[in-house]
């Protein structure tokens, strides 16, 4: 197991002098899952973008260590992966076209195993000759997996794991989240209570605790 650390300290955001979450603290290690909760508007969404270095806090740091090395923030895309909603797939492309082009922006070396392990798993391999624009939005959600694990990333991010996804897909990525547990970091942005039961720690934004 690769060794690696994300250390959060009294990370807190403001928008418009509006505080929406405050003293956000926690150590994850090689092996953790974090899930984050709380109302709608609670910042779910907010704290996952900063602690993947898309977005700054008001106060607070963070620190990526991986094998003793400190991670620069503009850096970080190396060793995480995301999945969210509100990432963006090229509509135009076809859904391996798409992989095999965030496998280059990566310098992926003979990424065609990986890309074709994942769309089996998916379920996305026969379709994958075909343009994203005519995927339905839980192939769309499927094919942001596949392109989230690419590269194996030393932690994920996952911002409500079972948008949009059947329960076949469900399944899938129930799988993928104990493989990321057990490799590397989890952090999941979730109200759903059977994603929660794969955390060691839940952080309740609502009510600025977190439970273990």
């Amino acid at each position: 197991m690769i060794s690696i650390t994300l250390q959060v300290k009294n990370i807190a955001k403001e928008f418009n002098r509006k505080k929406l979450f405050e003293n956000i603290s926690f150590d994850a290690d090689a092996g953790s899952a974090i899930a984050v909760t709380g109302k709608n508007g609670s910042g779910k969404s907010t704290l996952v973008k900063i602690l993947c270095g898309l977005l700054e806090p008001t106060r607070g740091t963070w620190v990526l260590t991986v094998e003793d090395k400190k991670i620069p923030h503009e850096e970080y895309y190396k060793n995480i992966g995301l999945v969210s909603p509100y990432l963006n797939l090229y509509d135009e492309f076809s859904g391996i076209e798409n992989l095999d082009f965030i496998a280059k922006i990566r310098r992926l070396q003979n990424p065609s195993t990986i890309i074709e392990s994942v769309l089996e798993d998916f379920g996305l391999f026969k379709h994958r000759k075909k343009e994203v624009k005519y995927y339905s939005s839980g192939m769309k959600q499927r094919l942001k997996y596949c392109a989230a694990l690419l590269h194996k990333p030393e932690i994920l991010f996952l911002d409500e794991p079972q948008s949009n996804l059947d329960s076949e897909g469900i399944s899938v990525v129930r799988t993928y989240m104990k493989q990321q547990r057990e490799r590397g970091i989890l952090i999941f942005a979730t109200n759903d209570e059977d994603d929660l039961s794969y955390a060691d720690a839940v952080i309740k934004l609502n009510s600025l605790n977190i439970e273990k």
